[in-house]
């Protein structure tokens, strides 16, 4: 019983504290020197950013293609 009531408080507490800007997001970082370039596998949407920082916001709307 304690195990379900675990899981149950886990999964309400990520649905709380999750980003809802990049929720269906899937960011891949690909380095190129002092940046990278991210590149979403759900939308193909693709932007440059620091190394190891992925983006906090979801370009999806932004995208020419609905990919």
């Amino acid at each position: 019983m304690l195990v379900i009531l675990g899981l149950i408080i886990a999964f309400v507490l990520i649905a709380v504290f999750s980003n809802r800007a990049t929720r269906q997001c899937r960011w891949r970082e690909y380095p190129r020197g002092e940046t990278a370039t991210w590149v979403c596998v759900q939308c193909g949407e693709q932007i440059e950013g620091k190394r190891g920082k992925a983006p906090q916001t979801c370009l999806r709307n932004h995208s020419e293609t609905d990919g």
